[in-house]
């Protein structure tokens, strides 16, 4: 078996008791009656054993085994079934997105034990996860009639879901989607005729239904993204009396892929008999042709985004955490700067220690922008007063094509150097980091590709709210550089970073804002991926040092002798090498703004035939 499960659960506890207003969140009136901050430990010891012990076992099946298309059907790793029952039914499935039920695991909590779960099978996960994210979406927008059908099996895992919007012939341009929405003689249901591809669980065998919610346009609806409308249309009809029936849906296939293989990847046929109904969500197209469907998605396509960083970062973490322990156990060369001391294990080398400590920081730093927003999704849901919830919205809103695209876009750079540093082994399936190296690439690509991302930030989160929201963000960083500027002994070198760096971000802002004034637009998007790495790397640079602050403080109060005490300094040395080696990163990008350069715009399509 070349999979092996590694996580550790220090940071999560770290993040949780120490650092996030956990005890906030417990005093809000869904959680105030159920749990406390002593639970903390006995819910993600437990997590972790049931990652280590139920959901590690089948990892390898979903690379070796992967999911298979025979007859029209798809068929999962045997081992798969009995793993994702346990998971939904203890708890760690749908259900959590029961917004009406009492009690609960708050979604603070909730998210990084997910975290844990992801990395022991990533391929699995879908499966566990989407049929809730289907379930949120038909809780915020459906008619309480679709609810009762729908949200008791969504909830309880019986039935699963699936989010169809990509197209053979549109992937990002989703204006351009051909799935019609044929009306009939019931107001509530339409025909639905189309075909949609890269479905992610789009069919299974350990369940008998999948609810998919469809992206289509109503004929006559208006053009582009505004004319679509949102339908729920499952595998199985639903009958008045509540018996299944067929639905005219069809498998035709899924994707033979690089990784992720446990996955199914589904290519999805509606109406090829001309009889596959759907359940229009919310209000018909309006006088103008405008429907709710985009707006609907992107409730679910918001969550997908943070579930994909969370997978992303997941791996990565796997993946450093099996690379560290090798090196511990191998022993390989003398050290440079002091040869006559023999063979050492590799984890002494200093190059070996820079793989590590980058993947250390960055994944630490990805962790806290992560776990950020599992607080405001929270307070979203379940803050006690509306302005909370609508303060974090907003922050949620900032933040999350951060939490999408930079651990998705760092993980591949991270696991080639945790691969790396096993040497020749590193390249050889009977080890972990091969199997990472694959299943990673894919999310870089899922739930919008990372430059959608950046314009997104770029074109939109910059000026939402005529640019007062994006700047409550850097605004955060200013008042952290006031409370602690001089405050932080050993880190003045790095908070001097975090303070040009964010200088350097905001002439960015202010040199973009020249080039598309000046009718330079393409110069926007040349830089858009860069300037949305750098945005995550000032805003994650400003986490680590607030979790530097408190890490400090336990370190005086504790002592060197102590059992924590190395987990508190691991802290300040992820601090100082993100800080001085990724957060450069904020001004270099400046500096190549203001360069302009214009050679992807200007280079003809022709000279990349040669």
């Amino acid at each position: 078996m070349s999979y092996k499960y590694a996580y550790n659960t220090r940071d999560i506890k770290f993040i949780l008791k120490e650092w996030l207003p956990l005890d906030d969140v417990l005093s809000w009136d869904r959680y105030k009656d159920y749990y406390s901050k002593d639970d903390v430990d006995v819910l993600v010891d437990q997590v972790r054993k049931v990652a280590e012990e139920i959901v590690a076992p089948t990892a390898d099946d979903a690379d070796k085994i992967g999911a298979r298309w025979e007859d029209g059907k798809v068929y999962l790793p045997p081992s798969f079934h009995g793993a994702i029952k346990f998971l939904q039914e203890q708890g760690w499935g749908a259900s959590t997105f029961d917004f009406e039920a009492e009690g609960g695991i708050p979604l603070t909590i909730y998210f990084l034990l997910w975290e844990m779960l992801s990395a022991a099978n990533p391929g699995m996960m879908s499966y566990v996860s989407n049929g809730g994210a289907v379930a949120n979406v038909i809780y915020h927008y459906a008619q309480d009639y679709l609810k009762e059908m729908f949200l008791p099996d969504l909830y309880a895992g019986t039935w699963g879901g699936s989010m169809c919007l990509t197209e053979p012939s549109v992937g990002s341009d989703v204006g351009g989607l051909l799935t019609k929405a044929i009306p009939t003689d019931d107001p509530r249901i339409y025909k639905i005729k189309g075909q949609k591809i890269f479905i992610t669980v789009g069919d299974r065998d350990d369940i008998d239904q999948v609810v998919h919610l469809v992206l289509a346009r109503v004929e006559g609806a208006a053009p582009g993204t505004k004319g679509l409308s949102l339908f729920i249309t499952p595998k199985l009809w639903v009958n008045e009396d509540g018996s299944l029936t067929p639905n005219d849906v069809q498998t035709a296939g899924i994707e033979h892929k690089l990784g992720l293989k446990g996955s199914a990847t589904c290519q999805l046929v509606f109406g090829e008999e001309n009889n596959c109904r759907g359940w229009l969500m919310g209000p018909a197209p309006d006088e103008n042709g405008v429907g709710m469907g985009i707006v609907q998605m992107f409730n679910m396509m918001n969550e997908a985004r943070l579930d994909t960083g969370r997978l992303a970062l997941a791996v990565t973490a796997n993946a450093y955490w099996n690379a560290k322990d090798y090196g511990k156990d191998r022993v390989q060369g003398n050290l440079l700067s002091n040869p006559k001391a023999g063979k050492v294990s590799i984890n002494q080398h200093e190059d070996v220690k820079r793989m590590y400590l980058l993947n250390k920081a960055t994944t630490e730093a990805c962790r806290a922008l992560l776990a950020k927003c599992y607080y405001y999704e929270d307070a979203r849901e379940f803050a006690p007063t509306p302005e909370k919830r609508k303060w974090a919205q907003d922050k949620l809103d900032m933040l999350t094509p951060l939490c999408k695209a930079y651990p998705s876009d760092e993980a591949w750079g991270l696991i080639a150097e945790s691969l790396q540093s096993y040497g020749g082994y590193g390249y050889c399936e009977d080890y972990p980091a091969a199997n990472s190296a694959r299943d990673c690439k894919i999310w870089s690509i899922w739930e919008g590709t990372n430059y959608i991302q950046a314009l997104d930030l770029i074109g939109r989160k910059w000026m939402q709210k005529k640019g007062t929201l994006f700047a409550g963000i850097l605004g955060e960083i200013d008042e952290f550089l006031a409370e602690n500027k001089g405050k932080l002994p050993g880190l003045e070198q790095e908070m001097a970073h975090l303070e040009k760096a964010l200088g350097a971000y905001r002439q960015t802002q202010m040199a973009i804002g020249k080039y598309v004034q000046s009718g330079k637009v393409g110069l926007m998007a040349t830089y858009a991926r860069r300037i949305l790495t750098a945005t995550a790397q000032l805003y994650c640079g400003y986490l680590l040092l607030d979790q530097a602050k408190i890490a400090l403080a336990r370190m005086e109060e504790l002592g060197s002798d102590h059992y924590d005490y190395n987990f508190y300094l691991g802290k300040i040395f992820s601090t100082r090498y993100y800080l001085n080696n990724a957060v450069p990163n904020v001004w270099h990008t400046l500096e190549l703004v203001q360069i302009g350069d214009t050679s992807c715009m200007e280079a003809p399509v022709e000279i990349f035939e040669y």
